[in-house]
């Protein structure tokens, strides 16, 4: 396959605050009607909320801000330009564009929290059929769509298990959590902001969370177990109901984190795991756009045991009508305003709609499909192995290592990761910390991507090995055609000193 010619296109592009000039507009609003014209806004506020001055908002002509903007967007690779191959755990798979169409529809854009629930009756269905779809996939008997995303719905769910364990018994003990090695970080950091004790089990020679060692840990005391499958690692655990019968032996509650279900869509639930509670990410699976930290969907789906403990409000029916359920007395309460984002939701409604139950199934088939034929052409890639059960195949990604390129060469995954980024591809996912694996690499290709697309990415990749091997100091100082031509300096993203989350803030640093 013929190696791609590219290079990134690079603007020094000021920030829009420093652009345009005083006075200067891109568009002008509509003259203030006289019934309103008089009508102080800052009258409607308390003292407290009013602003000493106005906000510094830029002022800029309509031909800047579209130049500046495109150009922005130029500088920015995603799912539309390039294979995402590569961000394994993540599911970047294509959105098919109706769904933007529809999200994007003036009915769905002017939808405001605060009406009245009689008058959007529309968007109320579609979370309340949402919920009952989501019910279908994953056996579970009731779902909240609330949660803004993976890591808050792990610990929505954790609440319902602290909250189910009171409800219980709230003489008996159960301060500890149970989860793995290779689970996403979500879990454990979720389970220990709720206030328990962490026990993280490893994995044994097959690459399952060892069984053993669960054996030794479970006590009267575990409040239950927060587990992925298959784990980054992409290998399905068969052990997965073992596990869930143990947890259950001593009163604890089995959490199933699902963000990614790509490769189990009607192949596998968690109901018939055993399992009490799960969640999905609607914005991976589901085909809805990552959106940079959001907006984002965790829903939630819980047993029926554990669902008058759902945040509220529930979207219910009567039959006639859909509305908010509050009178809920043993909810964990409110995680989030209003009722989640609407339009991860409504995407998902339609790719569900669109697929039907074996549409998702082949999702399922193709992804695995997919991942074992990229791991089958990766494993021969020079430097690069697959380092727990080679023999094994996996489900929807695969975690591999660059171990022996590194001692080969000393170029690193993260070099590496900087050198795709020169072929025009989105760079890769290593994996979560702690590393567990050295120098790791974690393609997942989803079931949207051709053998074409598949073919030309091992080329990419195979490239970048021989690379490393003729002159690793070229690998270690790219990216050379990006748009970021330079290495990002680490402390920038750690030193809580030269963190600039806000303009004002950059500003300040300068």
């Amino acid at each position: 396959m013929k190696k791609r010619n590219y290079h990134q296109a690079r603007w020094d592009e000021p920030l829009i605050m420093e652009l345009g000039s005083e006075g200067e507009r891109g568009v002008f609003l509509p003259e203030t009607e006289e019934i309103i014209k008089d009508l102080d806004p800052a009258d409607l506020l308390p003292e407290g909320l009013k602003r000493k001055k106005p906000p510094k908002l830029p002022e800029i002509s309509q031909m800047q801000l579209l130049r500046h903007y495109l150009r922005l967007s130029q500088e920015t690779i995603g799912a539309d330009l390039n294979i995402d191959i590569g961000l394994g755990t993540c599911t970047m798979k294509y959105s098919p564009k109706v769904h933007e169409e529809i999200v994007r529809s003036s009915k769905m854009q002017q939808i405001h929290p605060y009406q009245d629930e009689s008058t959007v009756q529309g968007i109320l269905e579609i979370l309340y059929q949402t919920g009952e779809y989501l019910k279908e996939i994953s056996g579970m008997d009731a779902f909240c769509l609330h949660p803004a995303g993976g890591s808050q719905a792990i610990f929505s769910n954790i609440l319902i298990m602290k909250a189910f364990h009171k409800y219980k018994d709230k003489k008996e003990v159960k301060d500890e959590v149970i989860t793995t090695i290779l689970s996403h970080p979500g879990n454990p950091g979720a389970a220990a902001t709720a206030g328990y004790k962490v026990l993280t089990l490893g994995p044994d020679q097959d690459g399952y969370p060892d069984l053993a060692q669960l054996k030794r840990i479970v006590s009267k005391r575990t409040a239950g177990l927060l587990i992925t499958n298959p784990e980054d690692t992409g290998i399905y655990n068969p052990k997965i109901k073992e596990i869930v019968d143990i947890i259950h032996s001593v009163g604890g509650l089995c959490i199933y984190d699902q963000a990614n279900l790509n490769g189990l869509f009607g192949i596998a639930r968690a109901r018939e795991a055993g399992f009490d509670m799960c969640h999905y990410n609607l914005h991976k699976s589901f085909s809805s756009p990552h959106g940079s930290q959001g907006p984002a969907c965790g829903a939630q789906g819980v047993s029926g045991e554990l669902a008058k403990f759902l945040p509220i409000p529930v979207i219910s029916s009567d039959g006639e009508k859909y509305y908010f359920d509050y009178d809920r007395p043993h909810s964990i309460g409110k995680i989030r305003k209003f009722y989640g984002n609407p339009a991860v939701a409504v995407r998902t409604y339609a790719y569900i709609r669109s697929l039907g139950a074996s549409g998702l199934k082949q999702v399922a088939e193709l992804s695995i499909l997919n991942n074992n034929y990229l791991l089958h052409k990766l494993k021969k890639v020079k430097g690069l192995s697959l380092p727990i059960a080679p023999q094994t195949k996996r489900i929807e990604q695969s975690r591999l290592s660059w171990e022996g390129l590194h001692k080969d060469t000393g170029v690193t995954t993260d070099d590496i990761n900087r050198r795709i980024v020169d072929y025009g591809v989105q760079s890769y996912f290593a994996s979560h910390h702690p590393r567990v694996f050295p120098e790791p690499f974690t393609p997942e290709p989803v079931e949207t991507y051709s053998k074409a697309d598949i073919d030309e990415y091992v080329q990419i990749v195979k490239s970048i090995s021989e690379e490393a091997y003729n002159d690793p100091e070229f690998v270690k100082t790219a990216p050379h055609n990006a748009a970021l031509a330079s290495q990002v300096v680490l402390e920038h993203l750690t030193d809580i000193n030269l963190l600039a989350t806000t303009w004002r803030a950059f500003r300040k640093q300068k």
